[in-house]
C-alpha cells in the first residue's frame, strides 16, 4: 500500500523529494501517514477533498481482502 500511496502522491506534486509515506499499525486498523510540501498540499487534497477521497477509495479496494481496514491520513 505504501508503493501505491507513494506513486499517485508523486504523480500529483511538484516537489516528489518531500513526500513521506508511512504506516501506523495497531491491532483494529492500518493508518497510512502521508506528508507532502506545504505548497503541494492543495493538490493532494483537490478541490473539495475530491482527489483525497479518490486516494481513500483506490486504498480501500486495494485493500479489500486485508484482514484489518485500511485508512488514509493527510497530514
Amino acid at each position: 500500500m505504501l508503493e501505491l500511496v507513494k506513486y499517485i502522491a508523486t504523480s500529483l506534486v511538484d516537489k516528489p523529494e518531500a513526500i513521506d509515506v508511512r504506516e501506523v499499525e495497531n491491532e483494529e486498523n492500518i493508518v497510512i501517514e502521508l506528508r507532502v510540501d506545504p505548497e503541494d498540499m492543495g493538490k493532494v487534497i483537490g478541490k473539495q477533498g475530491r482527489i483525497a477521497k479518490a486516494i481513500r477509495t483506490v486504498v480501500k479496494a486495494a485493500s479489500a481482502k486485508s484482514p484489518k481496514p485500511v485508512f488514509v491520513e493527510i497530514i
